[in-house]
């Protein structure tokens, strides 16, 4: 589980978050190279989610989150021992073959076999993870001038171990049981609730449109976080350190969201856990865009990411509850591909906005993106 959060590096769900090495040794990285790297290895990404299904139905879940941890830590090697820039494009699509692959493949497996609190809690362990990864970076980038390659093969050795794990542990995946659908779809109240097998398919209005609500839910979240620090600092009077402790705030209660959500999910239902959750987040949006103390907006930045929490696992984990079993896999490949897409395309705009108008945008991008998920998944429940 903790996987997705090392491949991730510190970036919200969905998104490939390579750190790029400002490179000062025997290969200089141009200025502004970062971000189309970036972009590349996200569009890869999306392009191997949209795609996981057919090798998912091909080799099975097992062999390819094998593959795919291994091409990440392949990657991540190649970055560690890049002798000329023109390696980090390789590095990218490396990358974003096997991170776009195993977080699609991994989300079916857990929706198809486990319960709600078994994909809150893996995609709890992605916020470890994706703590640990920048840690280990900035550790290695205080040793020296090149401790960016040392962090990297530190992190690639790390991935290269857990691919080897997985395939010891192969036979392991043949052995889950079919979860039996009637037990885990449950009423707002916690009791069981008899239901017809679903029968929508991954092509009706209802697939395009989950879809959709990853693309607008992980880009409002990735552009809100990459921009709070900013505000904060621009329209509050931070300090650029208490900014920083507010975004870490930020991300790390959605992380305590997860694991404290799993408890309480398979009571509720997911249906249930991500309108409440998100009714707290709509709460904590409006505080924050209320001109007051940077302690004040640090409250409410901790209500957001707790209320946040459950759409992302919530929504995969209800992809069987809502379509029929051979769509799937291919519905949460969509949904994966569209929130590296959303995860690229609505930073960039927010980014433009920010920058060319106002920071005052940040807390409306919160606000926007929490009402939008918001109306978009009540259709959503309407129509499955």
């Amino acid at each position: 589980m903790i996987y997705l959060g090392f491949i991730s590096l510190g970036l919200p769900d969905g998104s490939l978050g390579v750190a790029w090495p400002q490179m000062h040794d025997t290969m200089s990285l141009p200025i502004g190279l970062a971000g189309p790297l970036l972009l590349f290895g996200t569009l890869v990404g999306a392009g191997s989610s949209l795609n996981s299904a057919r090798l998912i139905r091909r080799f099975s879940t097992g062999p390819v989150v094998v593959v795919s941890c291994a091409l990440t830590g392949i990657g991540m090697l190649l970055i560690a021992k890049a002798p000329a820039v023109g390696w980090l494009w390789l590095a990218a699509g490396v990358m974003g073959l096997g991170a776009g692959a195993v977080d699609a493949g991994l989300n079916g497996f857990v929706a198809k076999h486990y319960e709600g609190r078994h994909m809150s809690w893996l995609h709890a362990c992605w916020g470890i993870g994706a703590t640990g990864g920048p840690f280990i970076l900035a550790a290695a980038l205080a040793t020296s001038h090149e401790g960016w390659r040392v962090g990297y093969l530190v992190i690639g050795g790390v991935q290269i171990t857990l691919a080897i794990v997985f395939f010891t542990t192969l036979p392991l995946w043949r052995k889950v049981p079919e979860c039996s659908l009637a037990k885990s779809v449950q009423r707002g109240d916690g009791e069981a609730a008899p239901v017809a097998l679903p029968s929508m398919t991954a092509n009706s209005t209802a697939g395009k449109l989950s879809a959709g609500i990853f693309a607008i839910y992980v880009g409002a979240e990735v552009a809100a976080g990459l921009w709070i620090a900013t505000f904060l600092v621009e329209a509050r009077g931070a300090s650029p350190a208490m900014a920083g402790v507010c975004a870490t705030a930020y991300y790390a209660s959605i992380t305590l969201g997860r694991i404290l959500s799993g408890l309480v999910v398979d009571r509720w239902g997911n249906r249930v856990m991500i309108s409440r959750g998100l009714w707290l987040a709509l709460v904590g949006a409006v505080l924050f865009a209320i001109p007051t103390t940077v302690s004040f907006a640090g409250i409410s930045l901790v209500l957001i990411g707790l209320g946040i929490a459950a759409v992302y696992p919530g929504l995969m984990h209800e992809v069987p509850r809502r379509f029929r079993a051979e769509d799937v896999q291919t519905v949460i490949g969509r949904q994966n591909s569209a929130a590296y897409i959303g995860g690229a395309i609505v930073p960039l705009i927010a980014g433009g906005l920010v920058q060319e108008v106002s920071v005052l945008f940040v807390p409306a991008i919160l606000l926007l993106g929490i009402v939008a998920t918001q109306l978009a998944i009540r259709r959503l429940d309407q129509l499955t």
